[in-house]
């Protein structure tokens, strides 16, 4: 039985999915930002095939990415509306992708337990537990694996990416609003051995000039 923060969050992106694929980013319905995601994704992976998961995946959007380069990936996410909206949109294009709701910082044994690639993009900022979360993924790559974890920081410490009040209050969530670079690669440092941090500044990643930090980060055991 979910705890009441975990029904909450539930709830909240639920409420958010119809309306998610509609920022530039989330929906890539703009060819110019599509392309500019493909190209990052093409950039960070290995050489298909590889097995990714896809943490916090939520309509799929990444997913198909993966996918239509030749990937295998599997999607988890909290909410079961955006898990239906992803599934819809893989179906849809041709791709017979694993999509599951479940836990992204503790994702459920259906996903599997060996990936070439774990994916999250700005999910670290709605966990309890981050650092946590973060062992537990690279327990899940395979010798030469990696993590991509796209983030930023971009909100103050007590609201959500969006600016608005989050699902739980205020303190409850250590990464609030985003976590900047220097603090995730010491995170990292703990238990990784070579972390890479890949700056997004370029206005076609999010259909918009930014002037927040936004970044990926490439990590190996």
């Amino acid at each position: 039985m979910p705890d009441p923060d975990s029904t909450s969050i539930s709830s909240y992106w639920d409420a958010a999915a119809s309306a998610f694929d509609e920022e530039a980013d989330h929906g890539l319905r703009d060819p110019r930002v599509r392309a500019a995601w493909a190209a990052r994704i093409r950039s960070w992976t290995p050489a298909p095939p590889a097995d990714v998961l896809d943490l916090g995946c939520g309509t799929g959007s990444l997913s198909l990415l993966l996918a239509e380069r030749g990937h295998r990936p599997v999607g988890v996410d909290l909410s079961p509306l955006m898990v239906q909206r992803a599934r819809h949109k893989l179906a849809t294009a041709g791709f017979d992708v694993q999509t599951l709701v479940g836990d992204a910082s503790d994702p459920p044994a259906e996903a599997g337990s060996s990936f070439d690639v774990v994916l999250s993009r700005h999910l670290l900022w709605t966990l309890p537990d981050p650092e946590g979360a973060l062992r537990r993924w690279t327990r899940l790559l395979r010798p030469g694996g990696r993590l991509m974890l796209v983030e930023g920081r971009w909100a103050s410490s007590d609201r959500a990416g969006d600016g608005t009040a989050y699902a739980v209050a205020p303190g409850s969530l250590p990464w609030m609003g985003g976590v900047t670079a220097t603090e995730l690669v010491r995170a990292l440092g703990a238990f990784l051995t070579d972390v890479r941090v890949d700056p997004l500044t370029d206005p076609g990643l999010w259909g918009r000039p930014i002037h927040d930090e936004r970044y990926a980060v490439i990590a190996f055991p």
